[in-house]
């Protein structure tokens, strides 16, 4: 089966044509027209798609010669001004949820004589076995639940998690931590 066969109903083929004629004529001019509107380029490149969408969708509607463009240029007007509605809803919601975070927020297991041992040798670990013991003792997660955060098999989470337990028990039982903050020595390994 071929491309179009799989892409366009049978005997759409002139509509395809059609489109991608469009496209290669005007991407470059709309693509222009949403940079100079958004100052990202990132943001004109989803845009840009979204405007060639809509041009799909209402195909039988875009104007020929001419008028293509200005046509084009409208639809590209309405997807950016869609995208800045929604860039401000956003920007509310996250304004809005800092906003009860502050109100809400608990504040994460304190040490009760304010800098103790156990404390300090946590924080001579490196960020990444900081952050797998407290996946494991702050957030209650699983081997598996671990695997989906960081992305790796769970066989790779508790060969970590056994390394990240290691160096922090050595940490806590001499009285000068070998490590640096975010630096393992040799011997840690």
């Amino acid at each position: 089966m071929s491309e179009a066969a799989v892409h366009d109903p049978p005997g759409d083929s002139g509509r395809r044509e059609r489109f991608e004629e469009v496209f290669g004529a005007h991407r470059e001019a709309v693509l222009g027209y949403l940079q100079r509107r958004t100052g990202s380029s990132h943001d004109a490149a989803d845009l840009l798609a979204d405007t060639f969408v809509v041009a799909w969708r209402r195909l039988d509607e875009v104007p020929g010669g001419d008028q293509t463009k200005p046509w084009l240029y409208g639809v590209a007007r309405r997807v950016l001004a869609n995208h800045r509605r929604g860039e401000g809803r956003r920007n509310a919601l996250a304004d809005r949820l800092r906003d009860e975070l502050v109100d809400t927020a608990t504040p994460g297991p304190e040490p009760i004589d304010g800098d103790s041992s156990t404390a300090r040798a946590f924080r001579a670990l490196p960020e990444p076995d900081r952050e797998l013991l407290t996946l494991v003792a702050w957030e209650d997660l699983d081997t598996a639940q671990i695997a989906t955060v960081l992305r790796c098999s769970r066989n790779a989470v508790r060969i970590r998690l056994h390394r990240a337990r290691r160096r922090f028990a050595k940490l806590l039982t001499t009285t000068a931590p070998a490590t640096v903050r975010g630096e393992v020595s040799h011997e840690d390994i």
